[in-house]
């Protein structure tokens, strides 16, 4: 009798991946085929199979359509599981993946350079290194600043509830500091800033890809490496040491592998919100697990489906213009959370 209930387990959660897998598959086409120019999904096939006719489509899906793509997937997809992690790892609904003051310590670095870039042209143009380049350099130096600092504190301090303010502080300086730069800088620097905050998808390169790529496919692999410690840490952390977990360790790989994610998106990307504390929220209702051995693949595959739904939606296909990804997170998808919500308000599971 259990094993025919666990091979009807084994069969359903199989079911579901697939599903869940095809569906990815088929927005990544889809978000390559919709955009300015539209372009038919049997001229993808034809490019993926190597025999393409139209030059400039190829062109189009090659430089621009699939690097964007591949960008929202990841991007989706990494900050989905962040966002899962700070959730478990604080026992708190409302934790995301910059609640450790990532985003803020990115944001600084990036203002530091808009804002003080009168002084850096030179640099920039005595060194050759891109504007973008140096805008990725400064976010990366930001966030990795904030995750010294927090991992540090992370060391002298047992309870959870006080990390996760001392990261809300860090935020909140770092966005303060932000704000002086803004009070005496120029308004095209205070614009240029506001742009970078709005995050994007659509502005990498191969080259920038390639890096952002490999680092994300990493730590994803980890996450999965770390589903039992969250798994241990859902029944209270005097429990989980209790049954042998390194307490300290498994934190201390959580808090890295968490920043190493969201860390590097915004790095490229910029700050990008919803994705990483609502679709955790998504794949728990709709899936009626806390299992981070189930939850982990959920979350990875769910949060690159609704960032690629949500990058379509923000190119407006068959228009020219196109709107800030972050604006679109936010507004489709916070409605579909709250009817989520109130049509499983019944269900029960705890942090």
């Amino acid at each position: 009798m259990i094993e025919a209930q666990l091979d009807e387990s084994r069969k359903k959660w199989r079911v579901i991946f697939i599903i869940l897998t095809l569906t990815l598959i088929f927005c990544f086409l889809l978000s390559i085929s919709l955009g300015s120019v539209d372009i038919s999904l049997g001229y993808i096939f034809q490019y993926f199979l190597g025999t393409p006719e139209n030059e400039v489509w190829s062109n189009i899906i090659r430089n621009f359509r699939i690097p964007k793509a591949l960008t929202s997937m990841l991007a989706g997809s990494a900050l989905a599981i962040s966002g899962l992690q700070m959730q478990t790892l604080f026992r708190n609904p409302l934790a995301g993946p910059f609640i450790l003051g990532i985003s803020s310590g990115a944001g600084l670095g990036v203002a530091l350079v808009i804002f003080l870039g009168v002084w850096l042209g030179g640099f920039i143009g005595m060194t050759g290194i891109g504007r973008s380049w140096l805008l990725v350099g400064a976010s990366g130096i930001g966030s990795f600043l904030v995750l010294f600092v927090v991992l540090i504190a992370s060391f002298r301090i047992r309870s959870g509830v006080s990390l996760l303010i001392i990261g809300l502080m860090f935020g909140s300086a770092m966005s303060a500091l932000v704000s002086i730069l803004q009070y005496f800088s120029q308004a095209e620097n205070i614009q240029a800033y506001v742009i970078w905050s709005f995050g994007s998808l659509g502005s990498l390169s191969w080259s920038e890809l390639s890096i952002m790529g490999p680092v994300i496919l990493f730590a994803l692999a980890l996450s999965f490496l770390l589903s039992k410690p969250l798994n241990a840490l859902l029944l209270g952390e005097n429990y989980a040491e209790s049954l042998g977990l390194n307490l300290k360790q498994a934190r201390m790989l959580i808090i890295i592998n968490t920043s190493l994610l969201a860390g590097t998106v915004t790095a490229f990307c910029g700050p990008i919100a919803f994705i990483g504390l609502a679709v955790p929220h998504i794949a728990r209702m709709l899936f009626n697990t806390g299992n981070h051995l189930l939850l982990t693949p959920l979350v990875i595959l769910l949060g690159g489906i609704l960032l690629l739904i949500f990058d379509i939606i923000a190119q407006l296909p068959g228009l020219q213009e196109t709107l800030p990804i972050n604006a679109v997170t936010s507004l489709f998808g916070a409605p579909f959370v709250i009817w989520l919500i109130l049509r499983k308000s019944n269900l029960n599971y705890r942090f």
